[in-house]
């Protein structure tokens, strides 16, 4: 193996050493470079012996430094090759859901252990190998994100549709007696790996705590394009708070054995089943948060004690701000206390249904465009439109539909304003006006 590099950092080592664009570097120490794992790893050392193909041929160099750090190559990618593609056909997997006519690379199913490692991607461990477990103990890449669905092998090769779906469970130890810290997540289907399924799950994810230091169980999400795949029946409010009842009762197992809960529901459950989302204790760490574990408990808890803080706030502000099904009634809720706390800021809440995706999706990161077009034109009274950042893509100015947020103003005929992710970050985005002067208690 080998990755080829396409840049060289000015007045680097490696610029030092001859090295070119194009050239192809074979190994470090006589370890196989296949990625920018294994460059970065290995050459993050005062002194390595390097293999390179260059134009000429092979070359070999005894490298010392002075000191440990970059060396200077740079690659296409970040990865040094591409993005290992998923394998699976998951019987619940989101993306086979997808409307058609959406961007080409949302469509694209990934599922490599780097990004798991470098941004926080879940993986199923089926394209794996053991080589690739031994690297990553190895290089102690940690933490690692793995969806678990079940632990039941059988019921594992079914849900994923991949005959190695349930011999790869194996990993799982090795990971943990090899010292490397496990993040799972439970996609669950109901009436598949839901009751007596989860608590086998729960069970046998128990024994490999507190390495596994979290595992978050979510629903399984349903659109209205599923043609043609498994039938899947949304979570009612009964089936939900079965859920969190398992959930809680195994979560209460490892409190008592680590002093930790290491074990959640994410708030959809409890919205589904009519509960309170729980207090910020329950969530310890927020581990999760990505998954929607805690989300709107730490949301609403920031917003409220920012409001709590001293503000003194000359002249008046009026917006508009969209959210999605789902954190509806918990955004309303705060924009009405902000109002009664400053009533010269006057935020009017749209809450979206996706239309766009339809069934049962609410979360406002799913939110597009099409759909604040469709139900908010005609409705904004006060010329200006929060959107929350969670419903903008990679480039920060698109929608998952591909519109962009100027493309949305000029349809509405309004200034677009987008709203941070945290609770407190908002609070302070919405009390913010022209006139905004240093802050002081209000009398």
């Amino acid at each position: 193996m080998a990755i080829k590099i396409d840049r060289i950092d000015a007045g680097s080592e490696a610029e030092a050493l001859g090295l070119q664009p194009g050239d192809e570097l074979l190994s470090v120490d006589e370890n196989e470079l296949n990625d920018t794992l294994d460059y970065d790893f290995y050459t993050d050392s005062s002194s390595f012996h390097l293999k390179a193909k260059v134009a000429d041929g092979i070359r070999e160099w005894d490298v010392r430094r002075a000191e440990r750090g970059p060396f200077g190559c740079d690659f296409s990618t970040y990865l040094g090759d591409q993005k290992h593609s998923c394998s699976n056909h998951c019987m619940f997997c989101f993306i086979d859901q997808l409307p058609p006519g959406m961007r080409e690379s949302l469509y694209f199913k990934d599922d490599d252990e780097r990004l798991s490692f470098l941004f926080g991607n879940y993986i199923t461990m089926t394209n794996m190998q053991d080589h690739e477990i031994d690297r990553i103990i190895k290089m102690h890449i940690s933490p690692i994100n793995i969806s678990v669905h079940t632990t039941n092998p059988q019921l594992r090769v079914r849900m994923l549709a991949n005959k190695r779906g349930g011999e790869v469970l194996k990993y799982l130890p090795r990971l943990v007696e090899g010292g490397i810290a496990v993040n799972c997540q439970l996609v669950l289907c109901r009436g598949i790996n839901d009751g007596e399924e989860l608590r086998r799950t729960l069970g046998d994810l128990l024994e490999l705590t507190p390495m596994v230091q979290s595992i978050a169980a979510v629903p399984c999400g349903v659109t209205d394009y599923r043609q043609n795949l498994f039938k899947q029946t949304p979570y009612d409010a009964e089936t939900s708070a079965a859920v969190i009842d398992i959930m809680e009762e195994f979560g209460d197992e490892c409190k008592r054995r680590h002093g930790k809960r290491i074990i959640y529901p994410s708030d959809e459950w409890y919205l589904k089943a009519g509960r309170p989302i729980p207090p910020a204790e329950f969530y310890e760490d927020f581990d999760q948060l990505e998954n929607g574990v805690g989300m709107m408990r730490l949301f609403e808890d920031e917003f409220r004690a920012e409001l709590d803080r001293p503000h003194r706030i000359y002249g008046t502000k009026q917006i508009d701000v969209v959210t999605g099904t789902m954190a509806g009634h918990l955004i309303t809720e705060l924009m009405d206390e902000l109002h009664r706390q400053y009533p010269m800021i006057d935020v009017k809440v749209h809450v979206v249904k996706n239309n766009f995706f339809g069934g049962n999706v609410g979360v406002a990161g799913l939110v597009t465009a099409t759909d604040i077009i469709a139900q908010c034109e005609g409705k904004l009274e006060s010329g200006t439109l929060g959107i929350p950042a969670v419903m903008l893509r990679e480039e920060k100015d698109t929608f998952l539909d591909d519109m962009t947020i100027a493309q949305l103003g000029e349809r509405l005929g309004v200034k677009v304003e987008v709203l941070p992710v945290g609770g407190g970050d908002e609070a302070k985005a919405l009390l913010r006006t022209g006139l905004h002067i240093s802050r002081r208690r209000r009398a």
